[in-house]
C-alpha cells in the first residue's frame, strides 16, 4: 500500500527577475511531496499553472484530497482521477521516484527511455528592452550557452531579436510569443526571423485560435505550448503546428508526457521538453523523456538564485545529472 507522506509549498527565489509577456516573478512556488510504501520514500515536485488558476497551496490541497479517496496511488490511476497540471505532476512524479527506489532500476528504464547523457539545453532571455536582452544574451553566450529562448510580446519584437543577433552573433535562436502575437503579420514577421537565424516561433497566437495558423504562409516551423497538453490535444492541433512543447507541468506528470511525445511524433510532429521555474526535482523526469526530444529547455534550475542540493550540473550550455 502506498501511502502520502508528505505535502508542502516551497518558495525558491530567481536570480534577478524572470519577465515574459503575461509579467515578471522574482520567486517561484512549487508544491513538494512524497510518498511512501512504508519502506522507501518516492519525492516529486510541480510549478503551478499560475495563467489557469493554479496555485501552490491549491495544488496541495488536491494532493492531499486524491490521498484520502479511496483508490490506489498508482500513476495510471491518477490519469483518471486527477486533472492534467502540477498537482498530478508532483504527485505523479512521486510515484515514479518510489518505484525507482523500491526496484533498485533507474527511471529510464522503467519508462522504457534512452540512458541518459548531457544535453544542450536552451537558456532563457527574459523581455526586456533591446539593449537589456543585448547584453543578456551575450552575457549568456559568454557562459557558453548556444541554445537561446527569447521571451517577447508582440511590441518592437523585431528590434529586439536584432539586438540579440548583435550579442550573440553565433548562438541559435528560438522566439517564445507566449500568445502575444494575434495582431503580428506572421507570414513578415517569420521571414524577417528566418534572416536573423530563428529557427523555432513557440505559441504565436492564443489557445483556442489554433486554426489562425493553417492558412499562415510562415518561413519558420511553430510549437505549440498553451494549445497542447494531453495527448488527445494532438489531433486538434496537427495541422497549425509543427512541433509540440511537452512541459510536465501542463500534461501531468511523466506518464501523459510519455504518451503526448509518443503521439505528437506518430503525426509527425517534432518535440521540444521544456520546464516551468523549478528545481532540478521538478525536471528531473522532464530530463530522461528529454533524450528523446529535438530541442530541449530545461534552464528552469539554472534561473532560481538556489537549487536543491545535488540538483543538475549546468556548464557550457549542457545540463547534465550531478555525479
Amino acid at each position: 500500500m502506498i501511502n502520502l507522506k508528505t505535502v508542502r509549498v516551497e518558495r525558491f527565489a530567481v536570480d534577478g527577475s524572470f519577465i515574459i509577456s503575461r509579467g515578471a516573478k522574482t520567486d517561484v512556488d512549487v508544491v513538494y511531496c512524497e510518498v511512501t510504501d512504508g519502506t522507501h520514500v518516492g519525492r516529486g515536485e510541480g510549478t503551478p499553472i499560475y495563467y489557469e488558476g493554479e496555485t501552490a497551496e491549491l495544488c496541495a490541497e488536491a494532493i492531499e484530497t486524491r490521498a484520502r479517496q479511496n483508490r490506489p496511488l498508482l500513476r495510471e490511476d491518477l490519469l483518471q482521477t486527477m486533472m492534467e497540471g502540477a498537482a498530478r505532476n508532483a504527485l505523479d512524479a512521486a510515484l515514479w521516484d518510489l518505484e525507482v527506489r523500491a526496484s533498485g532500476k533507474p527511471l529510464w528504464l522503467l519508462a522504457g527511455l534512452p540512458e541518459p547523457r548531457p544535453l544542450v539545453t536552451a537558456f532563457t532571455i527574459s523581455l526586456n528592452d533591446p539593449e537589456t536582452m543585448k547584453a543578456d544574451a551575450a552575457k549568456a553566450a559568454a557562459n557558453g550557452y548556444p541554445l537561446l529562448k527569447l521571451k517577447l510580446n508582440g511590441v518592437d519584437d523585431l528590434l529586439r531579436v536584432e539586438a540579440v543577433r548583435i550579442g550573440a552573433p553565433d548562438a541559435r535562436l528560438i522566439i517564445d510569443a507566449n500568445e502575444a502575437w494575434a495582431d503580428v503579420d506572421l507570414q513578415e514577421m517569420t521571414a524577417s526571423l528566418k534572416k536573423l537565424g530563428v529557427e523555432l516561433i513557440e505559441q504565436p497566437v492564443g489557445a483556442g485560435l489554433e486554426d489562425d495558423l493553417e492558412t499562415v504562409t510562415t518561413s519558420l516551423p511553430f510549437c505549440a505550448d498553451e494549445s497542447c497538453h494531453v495527448a488527445e490535444d494532438i489531433d486538434r492541433i496537427a495541422g497549425s503546428f509543427h512541433a509540440i512543447n511537452i512541459k510536465l507541468d501542463k500534461a501531468g506528470g511523466l506518464t501523459e508526457a510519455l504518451r503526448l511525445s509518443e503521439a505528437a511524433k506518430a503525426r509527425g510532429l517534432k518535440t521540444m521538453v521544456g520546464c516551468m521555474l523549478s528545481t532540478s526535482l521538478g525536471i528531473h523526469p522532464a530530463f530522461h523523456l528529454a533524450q528523446t526530444a529535438d530541442w530541449v529547455d530545461l534552464d528552469g534550475p539554472a534561473l532560481l538564485a538556489r537549487d536543491r542540493e545535488g540538483g543538475f550540473r549546468f556548464s557550457g550550455g549542457v545540463i547534465s545529472l550531478p555525479e
